[in-house]
């Protein structure tokens, strides 16, 4: 038989998608020297097929993001409003974020999908509108799904992914401007890490379910990033998995080095 090279494998084709969410951390001091740190490492690594994004607080965005113009680091939000500009006190709009420059914005983060601390229980019918006014506003929108660690012991993890994203996908306009992050809740900075299988099984599920619910196209474009315990001794295993097109994390963006060697695990 002549020789034939195997197809591509579908994630060849999607660029690489970090994001770094420092959540409540941070002061002006502190964030200069990080953002300094990680801009002067990104100088000497070519990105190629990958973009690198940080999300640090609602005040620190507008440092952060004049700090980082010009360079390979972009700048997200940790959060978007549903709703418009208006009389919603606490919230900042997909709008008043374009208009600061600020590309993407995280919808969904399980801490604010349901948090004891917090006090904060999102719906999917809330983030479906966060995404809905994202993408209205030509912002770029990374939304999180995940289960806890008992709707896994019980078998749930499809179902509720599924119920997570049936809200958010008839709403989505722009597929160039969404990407998903899979965040198993019992992984979220508790050290315990899925496996690369146990991620690419999800992620493999999430793309399957896409093809059926939108179209082979669009799950074939569609960025699935993973988020949770993510750090440089596994990130480069994880990468590898056919369907883990990237990564949010929490810790390991707290400090330069960590999140350099994440970069570095995925060029």
């Amino acid at each position: 038989p002549p020789c034939t090279l195997p197809p591509p494998t579908m994630s060849s084709s999607r660029k690489k998608l970090l994001i770094g969410n420092w959540k409540c951390n941070g002061t002006l001091d502190e964030n200069a020297k990080r953002t300094d740190g990680m801009i002067e490492g990104l100088k000497a690594v070519e990105l190629k097929n990958l973009e690198v994004f940080v999300a640090p607080t609602m005040m620190h965005l507008g440092q952060v993001a004049a700090k980082a113009k010009g360079s390979k680091l972009g700048v997200c939000a940790q959060n978007v409003s549903a709703n418009p500009c208006g009389a919603f006190t606490g919230e900042v709009s997909a709008t008043q974020l374009r208009d600061a420059g600020i590309p993407w914005a995280i919808a969904g983060h399980s801490e604010r999908r349901q948090s004891e601390k917090m006090q904060t229980f999102e719906s999917n019918k809330i983030v479906a509108l966060k995404v809905a006014a994202s993408i209205d506003a030509s912002l770029s929108v990374c939304v999180c799904v995940g289960e806890t660690e008992a709707e896994r012991k019980e078998n749930k993890t499809t179902t509720v992914i599924e119920e997570q994203l049936a809200a958010v996908l008839p709403v989505v306009e722009d597929w160039s401007k969404f990407a998903v992050a899979y965040e198993p809740l019992w992984a979220i900075g508790t050290g315990n890490t899925a496996t690369k299988e146990q991620a690419q099984e999800v992620h493999a599920h999430i793309r399957k379910y896409v093809a059926g619910a939108v179209g082979e196209e669009v799950a074939a474009g569609l960025r699935i990033c993973y988020g949770g315990s993510v750090k440089p001794k596994n990130s480069g295993e994880l990468i590898a998995m056919k369907d883990i097109d990237g990564f949010l994390v929490g810790g390991a963006s707290l400090k330069a080095d960590s999140y350099l060697a994440i970069v570095k695990s995925m060029v």
